[in-house]
């Protein structure tokens, strides 16, 4: 693939177009945009598959900005590329009801795919993504036909990479071999206190190379050559994710801040964005200035997308035609309809001399509905026998078996909490994971993320409340019930029985755009007797009058989960 001075002049304007939002919002991070830029345009105009007037095409590759302060990079790219982001968009970065957020926001702006900021989340978001393509894809490709085959494309930064969760799904997707994860690592040696030499002397290279990717290096991100190279040798391997170290310049082109953490997390300046100009040979009193070449290579490369996705139709269309079953089902997931024929194999619980711990009923409820719901995948970070998050029938999911719909994430459950927002995200699956209540503080951050971007992952938080005794108070939750319900947006619900279990997985199933956390027993609790009290599905309400009193109260009694039958007690 060639290169020509136009590409040049195309990066220069994803520079100076994130430059001049930057400083008109007098906040923002120009520093990765600057460095970046190359990356962007060689990604976007050459090697994507997308299309900026259907930014939802399914068989699209994914783009995940996992360094969501660099977010004026991803605007500016997808303003050229043909996006429905208006120049005025970018003018008002960063501003009160904006759809160009100062961290990317999944549902705002059209071609961003996840919500990141706190870093290294992206990161796990992608491996969550790369999963489930190769899950779909097991499925439903033909050897004849493949309805499913992309790339997951991922930017980190230095942070990313020191980020914890980061090395979590890093490690998993060298594991599963997710060969269709190509992730590039901005190494510009520059974090927010300085040079990363003050805290970062790791060899990431090794690193990666021991969790089992793929490492390739670009040695200078202006190199465009370099770039192509490195993308088709990631392409070319099919047993093993990709990362590629790139080492960029932040804040290249600023005189007087390139190379330093200066250019990290603020505005240029007026005078040193004329200055930055003037060393790029750009308009220095033109902003958001786009030359008419770049306006017309973007043009040209956006009626080439169209006509891609168009192709996928028709072989969608041949698909149809020969397996009309599948398709069917395929298209039934990806658009989120998991009809409801789950809901007739539900079980009932009416020996109400019975004691049976929640966490029970929920792994017998995931068995009951499992065969109805393809989509359906989750498991356990290393805690499956205790949360009861295994399907019995089903395999689970490895680099052999990609059919397999238990996942073992290990002892990651800050990773677990990324992967499911990927899964999420990526569409066509329901996904689920679960560990004891009191290690949810682990995973909080991907819940809060999750609910702010409207996602449904399920959470089987089990082992609540004081009935956890034995194993003393590094394992007793107390305060992580409170702290869950302060979230905005999660939907938490602690079922008092095996009846409320049921219509909690019910109520989780069937709701809309949040997450929802399911708090579970340990302990037996009694199955309450529902011809006395009032019926189970009433859990939906979030809160309903159990038993009522035949005068009028002096008292009332609050309780949810495991303490409502104490209340019952009490109540006599």
């Amino acid at each position: 693939m060639s290169f020509s001075p136009i590409d040049q002049l195309a990066i220069d304007t994803i520079r100076c177009l994130s430059i001049d939002a930057i400083q008109k919002a007098n906040s923002g991070h120009p520093g990765l945009p600057m460095g970046c830029a190359p990356l962007a345009h060689v990604l976007y105009s050459k090697y994507m598959n997308h299309n900026p007037e259907n930014p939802n095409w399914v068989n699209r590759d994914r783009f995940v900005l996992s360094a969501g302060h660099g977010s004026m990079l991803l605007y500016s790219t997808l303003h050229i590329c043909g996006y429905k982001i208006s120049l005025d968009d970018l003018k008002n970065f960063r501003q009160w009801r904006s759809i160009t957020a100062g961290h990317p926001e999944f549902g705002l702006a059209p071609g961003v795919e996840t919500t990141t900021g706190p870093l290294g989340h992206g990161f796990a978001n992608a491996v969550g993504m790369a999963i489930a393509e190769e899950y779909l894809g097991s499925i439903f490709n033909k050897d004849d036909i493949k309805v499913l085959d992309h790339y997951i494309y991922g930017l980190c930064s230095d942070g990313d990479i020191m980020e914890g969760i980061s090395h979590e799904s890093a490690s998993l997707a060298g594991h599963l071999k997710l060969a269709k994860l190509i992730m590039f690592y901005d190494d510009n040696g520059i974090s927010i206190d300085g040079s990363t030499d003050l805290t970062f002397s790791e060899d990431v290279e090794k690193r990666f190379d021991a969790y089992g990717w793929q490492v390739l290096n670009i040695n200078d991100v202006n190199n465009l050559g370099q770039i192509e190279k490195a993308v088709k040798a990631a392409q070319a391997e099919e047993g093993k994710p990709s990362l590629i170290i790139t080492k960029t310049h932040i804040g290249f082109g600023s005189p007087n801040k390139q190379d330093t953490a200066s250019a990290h997390g603020s505005p240029l300046g007026e005078e040193e964005v004329k200055l930055t100009k003037k060393n790029l040979n750009w308009q220095e009193d033109s902003p958001f200035f786009i030359p008419a070449e770049v306006s017309d290579l973007y043009k040209k490369r956006k009626e080439e997308l169209s006509k891609l996705e168009t192709e996928w139709n028709d072989n969608f269309e041949k698909y149809k035609s020969k397996y009309p079953g599948e398709a069917e089902v395929f298209r039934n997931m990806v658009n989120g309809n998991h009809g409801n024929e789950w809901e007739n194999e539900l079980p009932t619980f009416t020996d109400f001399k019975e004691k049976v711990a929640t966490r029970k009923v929920s792994g017998m409820v995931l068995n009951s509905i499992a065969k109805k719901l393809p989509g359906l995948i989750g498991g356990s970070a290393d805690l499956a026998g205790s949360n009861k998050t295994t399907l019995n029938e089903f395999p689970a999911f490895s680099a052999e078996e990609r059919q397999g719909k238990n996942f073992h994430f290990g002892i990651r459950e800050h990773g677990m909490g990324g992967i499911l927002n990927g899964l999420a995200l990526y569409g066509g699956v329901i996904p689920y994971g679960g560990t004891f209540l009191i290690f949810s503080d682990y995973l909080r951050p991907s819940i809060r993320l999750a609910s702010l971007s409207h996602l449904k992952p399920i959470y089987i938080f089990t082992h609540d409340s004081i009935g956890l005794g034995e194993d003393g108070p590094t394992h007793q939750p107390i305060e992580q019930l409170a702290s869950l319900r302060t979230i905005p947006g999660l939907v938490v619900i602690r079922p008092a029985d095996a009846n409320e279990t049921v219509h909690a997985w019910k109520a989780a199933l069937n709701h809309k755009d949040a997450p929802v956390a399911l708090i579970l027993t340990r302990q037996k609790l009694p199955v309450l007797d529902r011809t006395q009290f009032s019926p189970a599905e009433q859990v939906k309400k979030g809160a309903y009058i159990l038993k009522n009193c035949k005068k009028e109260p002096y008292a009332i009694l609050l309780a949810s989960g495991s303490e409502v039958s104490t209340a019952l007690q009490a109540s006599n």
